[in-house]
Parts: structure tokens; C-alpha cells; sequence
């Protein structure tokens, strides 16, 4: 069966969540590709291949749903250690992913934008990466993020960088920095900070993702792995987050 005939899209009157009970900003750590293989006794790299296809069905199932913002967390900077054919086979799907999906991604309105680090990535990536930036730069759906040699950590020390380079050349005086100035600096400028926060295959931590951006979101794990990862669950977790209070440090009602 194909995925498009596992699960019917659904729209929010269809989940019966109003449009404002939604999250505006879904981030996600996309884990367990290499656990969901090596249980079947696979190669790890059919994990990853399998995933691409959760992503796709993710990523259709937030444009239908009107989500302003979805973050992949592809590729963290600390993904480098891995071993050199695994690599290479996640940067020729993330490649492929690029080329095959630009159909898809102007068919659903997608405006696609990358952050990280570009140091080790191929320079075919590169070009890749840039031609759909730039195709799909006057879309007005939902904006797919693909965290790609990012870290959290390294995102904030870069910003830093840049903060005290102002600061340094006179352009900028200490008391000017604000914590609207330093997200201004960060990788997401201009973004909005996650709402929720998916992770799969169960681990109970954020593995260095957006750490500034978090600082509020709401969480949702599922012991899912990624290539497992449904629409379904994507509702289930939009339910849930329906239900909370979100308080920011508030008291109820406040």
C-alpha cells in the first residue's frame, strides 16, 4: 500500500482543532532511522532512505493542517563522527531529496530554508540547496526548515561572534543587546520559536537542537521511530498540545 493511501490528510475542522489552537511552529528530531534498521537487520542507511518517506508524509500532512513553520532536524554537527559511507549516503539522499522533491514542494506552496554550518557539505549539495531556496522563496505556505551541520551550541557562539564584532568595529555599544538583538543573530533570524517540539524513538533530550529557540516550547515523544512516524501520530501530538496551558512563566489565566 502507498503512503498516500495509509492516511487521509487531515484538515483541522477534520481534527476538530481550531486553526488558533494549533502550533504555528512544529520543530522535530527525526531519531531512531538507524534502530528501526539494524531491528529488521538492515543496513543502517535503509533507515535513513525509509525516513525520507515520513518526511514527505509529514511535511504534506503540516501544509494541509496551514502550519506556518516545520524544522527538520536533518544533520547535527556532531553527525560527522559517523562513519564515512553512512555520511556519504545521507548527503546523496538529502541530494536526491532536494531534486525530486521540488514538484512536491511547489505543488504544496513550500518555501524551503536551510541553517547550519556549510563547511563539509558537498558542494553539489550546495548548489542544490540554493536552487530550491531561491525557487521557492515567493511561496506563501508553510516554510520547511532543514537543519542541516547544525548545532545549537555553534549556532549561539556564532552569534556571539557577530554580536562582538558590532561591538568591537563601534557599530554597536554593550547596553544596546537585548534578547531580540541576539535572536536577530542567531541562524532563524526572522523566525518564529517553536511551539512544539516532536522527537521520536523515545530519548528523553533535545541533542543540541534550536537551544535558544526551545526555550518554550512544548514537548511530545513518542518510543515511535522515525521511519514509523505517521500522520496519526503528528495528530496526536497536535491534540495534545491543544490540551496543554501554555504559561511561559506565568500563573493560569494570567
Amino acid at each position: 500500500m502507498s503512503a498516500a493511501r495509509e492516511t487521509k490528510l487531515a484538515t483541522s475542522d477534520e481534527l476538530g482543532l481550531l486553526p488558533k489552537c494549533l502550533p504555528q511552529h512544529i520543530a522535530v528530531i527525526m531519531d531512531g532511522n538507524g534502530r528501526w534498521a539494524q531491528s529488521r537487520n538492515l543496513p543502517r542507511i535503509e533507515g535513513h532512505r525509509r525516513g525520507v518517506a515520513s518526511v514527505r508524509r509529514t511535511v504534506e500532512a503540516c501544509a494541509q493542517l496551514g502550519i506556518g513553520q516545520l524544522t527538520l532536524y536533518c544533520l547535527s554537527s556532531e553527525n560527522w563522527k559517523r562513519p564515512q559511507q553512512e555520511l556519504d549516503f545521507l548527503m546523496h539522499l538529502l541530494e536526491q531529496y532536494l531534486i525530486e522533491e521540488r514538484q512536491t514542494i511547489m505543488q504544496n506552496n513550500l518555501a524551503v530554508a536551510v541553517i547550519g554550518r556549510r563547511d563539509g557539505i558537498p558542494p553539489q549539495v550546495q548548489e542544490e540547496m540554493d536552487r530550491t531556496i531561491s525557487l521557492s522563496a515567493g511561496n506563501t505556505g508553510t516554510r520547511l526548515c532543514l537543519a542541516i551541520n547544525y548545532g545549537g551550541r555553534v549556532e549561539i557562539v556564532d552569534a556571539v561572534r557577530r554580536i562582538a564584532q558590532r561591538v568591537r568595529d563601534g557599530r554597536m555599544g554593550i547596553e544596546q543587546i537585548t534578547e531580540a538583538l541576539f535572536a536577530q543573530h542567531l541562524y532563524t533570524a526572522g523566525m518564529p520559536d517553536p511551539d512544539l517540539l516532536i522527537r521520536t524513538a523515545g530519548e528523553m533530550r533535545v541533542s543540541n537542537f534550536l537551544l535558544w529557540q526551545i526555550s518554550y516550547a512544548e514537548l511530545w515523544v513518542t518510543p515511535r521511530c522515525w521511519p514509523d512516524f505517521r500522520p496519526e501520530d503528528l495528530y496526536q501530538a497536535l491534540r495534545d498540545f491543544a490540551s496543554r496551558q501554555r504559561r511561559f512563566g506565568g500563573l493560569p489565566g494570567k
